[in-house]
């Protein structure tokens, strides 16, 4: 009889007891599909009592995922218990010198220590696989590793937080504002604890640095993500910019150029036509674009107990058939060094401000954008019943560093009440 592929799951959260439901549902078609039995061993968590609506009795407890992760009957370590420190990375380390192969749903420890624990892994012969750890269900790591792995890829672009979508889209359907949806996602549970991690643009970050580590061969790096998140978005953005044709999204986008590494995520307006424009609720989206084969759109849940736990178990499969692949594509001590770039392909920018209700204003403001080298594609302005008018101009493309000399005329001018909103638009 072919040797099971025994399994260690830390953590039994929404996504590890996923992971037992999977194998207790589908152990049969999980052997024909891998050639080998797939079970569970032993099993840790931080409370033995709590109802999980899961029978736990066939397996081993341990209290220490330390402990668990240094068992002489498990041959793959699951950790889906989450933070960038503590037990997760203790574990993992354990793990790895243990001679496991892990697989992980934890982006934040990926983002933060992964190629740290990629070296440690390839150099004790063992992989770490975390499909899991980027847009849930989406096979996107799959994508990049394996189906695309002969394309030089030139851009990843993405909606990676169903939670922030959620509230955006939200936001424009009901007619609501930012403070108001935001109560709403985080008393309905789509927020995390701390709920900085989404709507800050953080957890969306985290599967950014991982998605441009694998697309680009450089060194995971997350301290270099330009961060914006939501908070500053209004529902006078949404409107205006859905009557300028543009949909407002939390949008990663990573590009190598000239300059080095690009990596953002923050607020951008997409075509409310495109596949991003045009998604709803809570699904992420990721583009990927290579020279081959053009540009790819993957859709689908980016969280939740069934779709991260399918992405867990995609991995546990692909160990289980024998595939072995570096953690980031390719072995992590080839991965260079990039240099981190601010962005600098030119892109159009929505911007909407107020300004003083008085000859002139405009003309102050177009000759700010004019002596930056900008010039206008679009203007509006709207009615308004007090001393200051809401105007929105849509540029043509432009340079990152050119708009921050305008804004900076701008208050130059005296005709420009309180700080303008400037929102990049990305090409889709």
């Amino acid at each position: 009889m072919t040797e099971p592929l025994r399994l260690g799951i830390a953590g039994l959260g929404t996504v590890g007891v996923g992971i037992v439901r999977i194998i207790q549902k589908n152990a049969a078609l999980l052997e024909a599909r891998s050639g080998r039995p797939v079970v569970i061993s032993a099993v840790s968590a931080r409370s033995r009592t709590k109802n999980r609506d899961v029978n736990l009795s066939d397996y081993d407890w341990e209290d220490d995922p330390v402990m668990l992760a240094t068992r002489e009957d498990i041959d793959v370590f699951v950790e889906v218990m989450g933070g960038s420190e503590g037990p997760a990375k203790d574990a993992t380390e354990a793990a790895i010198r243990a001679g496991k192969d892990v697989v992980s749903a934890n982006k934040a420890l990926l983002a933060i220590h992964g190629q740290a624990l990629a070296e440690a892994a390839e150099e004790a012969g063992r992989v770490i696989r975390f499909e899991a750890a980027v847009a849930g269900g989406i096979p996107v790591v799959k994508a990049l590793t394996e189906g695309l792995a002969g394309n030089e890829i030139t851009r990843v672009m993405g909606v990676m937080n169903g939670s922030c979508n959620y509230i955006l889209t939200r936001m424009e359907d009901a007619g609501l504002s930012y403070e108001a949806v935001f109560d709403e996602a985080n008393q309905l549970g789509y927020l995390e604890a701390d709920p900085e991690l989404d709507v800050g643009g953080i957890d969306a970050a985290h599967k950014l640095a991982l998605l441009s580590s694998i697309a680009f061969g450089t060194q995971v790096d997350f301290d270099a993500v330009e961060l914006e998140g939501i908070g500053a978005i209004t529902i006078d953005d949404i409107r205006q910019a859905a009557d300028m044709g543009f949909k407002i999204k939390l949008l990663g986008v990573a590009q190598l150029t000239g300059r080095g590494l690009e990596q953002r995520m923050s607020p951008c307006l997409v075509p409310d036509t495109s596949p991003l424009g045009q998604l709803q609720g809570g699904t992420n989206m990721v583009v990927l674009e290579g020279d081959a084969v053009s540009q790819i759109v993957l859709r689908g849940p980016g969280a939740g107990e069934g779709p991260t736990a399918s992405a867990v178990m995609g991995d546990v499969m692909d160990i289980a058939r024998g595939m072995r692949l570096s953690t980031f594509g390719q072995p992590a001590k080839t991965l260079r060094k990039a240099r981190a770039a601010r962005a600098a392909v030119p892109a159009p920018y929505y911007l909407r401000m107020q300004l003083l209700d008085k000859p002139g204003a405009l003309a102050k403001v177009a000759h700010a954008l004019g002596e930056a080298g900008i010039s206008i594609n679009r203007m509006r302005q709207y009615e308004h019943g007090d001393a200051t008018a809401p105007v929105l101009i849509v540029t043509h493309k432009t340079t990152q560093t050119a708009l921050d000399e305008a804004l900076a005329d701008f208050r130059a001018t005296g005709v420009v009440s309180g700080d303008p909103v400037a929102i990049r638009i990305e090409a889709i």
